[in-house]
Protein backbone atom coordinates (compact mmCIF):
# COMPACT_ATOMS: atom_id res chain seq x y z
CA UNK A 1 0.00 0.00 0.00
CA UNK A 2 1.19 3.46 -0.69
CA UNK A 3 -0.22 6.58 1.23
CA UNK A 4 -3.32 7.45 -0.43
CA UNK A 5 -4.06 3.83 -0.13
CA UNK A 6 -3.52 3.96 4.15
CA UNK A 7 -5.18 7.05 4.02
CA UNK A 8 -8.85 5.56 2.51
CA UNK A 9 -7.99 2.38 4.11
CA UNK A 10 -7.61 4.84 7.47
CA UNK A 11 -10.99 6.52 6.95
CA UNK A 12 -12.51 3.71 6.36
CA UNK A 13 -11.81 1.73 9.74
CA UNK A 14 -12.63 4.74 10.83
CA UNK A 15 -16.01 4.66 10.68
CA UNK A 16 -16.37 1.16 11.54
CA UNK A 17 -15.66 2.73 15.19
CA UNK A 18 -19.23 4.53 14.91
CA UNK A 19 -22.48 2.92 15.73
CA UNK A 20 -21.53 -0.29 17.66
CA UNK A 21 -20.72 -2.60 15.31
CA UNK A 22 -17.74 -5.00 16.75
CA UNK A 23 -18.38 -7.84 14.23
CA UNK A 24 -18.07 -5.28 11.07
CA UNK A 25 -14.75 -3.36 13.03
CA UNK A 26 -12.90 -6.32 13.87
CA UNK A 27 -13.24 -7.68 9.88
CA UNK A 28 -10.16 -4.90 9.77
CA UNK A 29 -7.92 -7.16 11.77
CA UNK A 30 -6.14 -10.31 10.61
CA UNK A 31 -7.01 -12.98 12.72
CA UNK A 32 -3.76 -13.21 15.22
CA UNK A 33 -4.16 -9.45 15.40
CA UNK A 34 -2.45 -7.45 18.44
CA UNK A 35 -4.14 -5.07 19.75
CA UNK A 36 -3.27 -2.93 22.96
CA UNK A 37 -4.66 0.80 24.29
CA UNK A 38 -4.61 2.34 27.44
CA UNK A 39 -7.42 0.34 28.95
CA UNK A 40 -5.12 -3.39 27.89
CA UNK A 41 -1.40 -2.00 28.12
CA UNK A 42 -0.54 -5.73 27.80
CA UNK A 43 -2.75 -5.86 25.16
CA UNK A 44 -5.14 -8.50 23.44
CA UNK A 45 -3.86 -11.52 20.71
CA UNK A 46 -6.56 -12.59 18.16
CA UNK A 47 -10.45 -12.00 17.03
CA UNK A 48 -11.72 -13.57 20.32
CA UNK A 49 -10.03 -11.44 22.75
CA UNK A 50 -10.09 -8.50 20.55
CA UNK A 51 -14.48 -8.86 19.95
CA UNK A 52 -14.91 -9.65 23.73
CA UNK A 53 -13.33 -5.94 24.11
CA UNK A 54 -15.10 -4.23 20.89
CA UNK A 55 -18.63 -5.53 21.66
CA UNK A 56 -18.00 -3.71 25.22
CA UNK A 57 -16.25 -1.05 24.35
CA UNK A 58 -19.08 0.17 21.16
CA UNK A 59 -21.72 -0.53 23.39
CA UNK A 60 -20.21 2.23 25.76
CA UNK A 61 -19.91 4.32 23.03
CA UNK A 62 -22.16 3.83 19.67
CA UNK A 63 -22.05 7.76 18.76
CA UNK A 64 -18.26 8.36 19.07
CA UNK A 65 -16.57 9.86 16.20
CA UNK A 66 -12.79 9.00 14.64
CA UNK A 67 -11.44 11.14 12.59
CA UNK A 68 -7.96 11.21 10.54
CA UNK A 69 -5.89 14.27 11.44
CA UNK A 70 -2.59 13.05 9.91
CA UNK A 71 -0.72 9.78 8.66
CA UNK A 72 2.59 9.00 8.35
CA UNK A 73 3.62 5.63 6.03
CA UNK A 74 5.81 3.50 7.95
CA UNK A 75 7.61 0.12 6.82
CA UNK A 76 4.82 -1.87 8.06
CA UNK A 77 1.72 0.37 7.99
CA UNK A 78 1.23 3.65 9.41
CA UNK A 79 1.20 6.02 12.20
CA UNK A 80 -1.84 8.21 12.77
CA UNK A 81 -2.52 11.26 14.73
CA UNK A 82 -6.36 11.42 15.09
CA UNK A 83 -9.28 13.53 16.70
CA UNK A 84 -12.13 11.67 18.50
CA UNK A 85 -15.57 12.68 19.65
CA UNK A 86 -17.11 11.49 22.35
CA UNK A 87 -20.83 11.78 23.45
CA UNK A 88 -20.87 14.55 20.58
CA UNK A 89 -18.78 16.58 24.06
CA UNK A 90 -15.49 15.88 24.20
CA UNK A 91 -12.46 16.31 22.04
CA UNK A 92 -9.37 14.30 22.25
CA UNK A 93 -6.48 13.29 20.43
CA UNK A 94 -4.23 10.37 19.73
CA UNK A 95 -2.00 8.35 18.34
CA UNK A 96 -2.00 4.92 16.64
CA UNK A 97 0.78 2.57 15.53
CA UNK A 98 -0.91 0.50 12.74
CA UNK A 99 0.85 -2.44 10.93
CA UNK A 100 -0.94 -3.94 7.67
CA UNK A 101 -0.57 -7.01 6.18
CA UNK A 102 -2.89 -7.77 2.88
CA UNK A 103 -5.12 -5.26 3.77
CA UNK A 104 -5.79 -6.77 7.44
CA UNK A 105 -4.68 -4.86 10.96
CA UNK A 106 -2.11 -6.93 12.51
CA UNK A 107 -0.64 -4.60 15.04
CA UNK A 108 -2.72 -1.59 16.63
CA UNK A 109 -1.07 0.39 19.02
CA UNK A 110 -3.40 3.07 20.69
CA UNK A 111 -2.02 6.12 22.89
CA UNK A 112 -3.93 9.04 24.23
CA UNK A 113 -4.00 10.99 27.29
CA UNK A 114 -6.71 9.14 29.67
CA UNK A 115 -7.10 11.97 31.90
CA UNK A 116 -9.68 13.81 28.97
CA UNK A 117 -11.79 11.18 29.76
CA UNK A 118 -12.15 12.12 33.11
Amino acid sequence: MNLKDYMAFCDQWLAAWTGNRPDYLLSFYSENAYYQDPAYLRGLRGHQEILAYFTKLLAKNPDWRWEREEIFASEKGFILKWRASISGKKIIFGLDIVEVLKDKITRNEVYFDTALLR
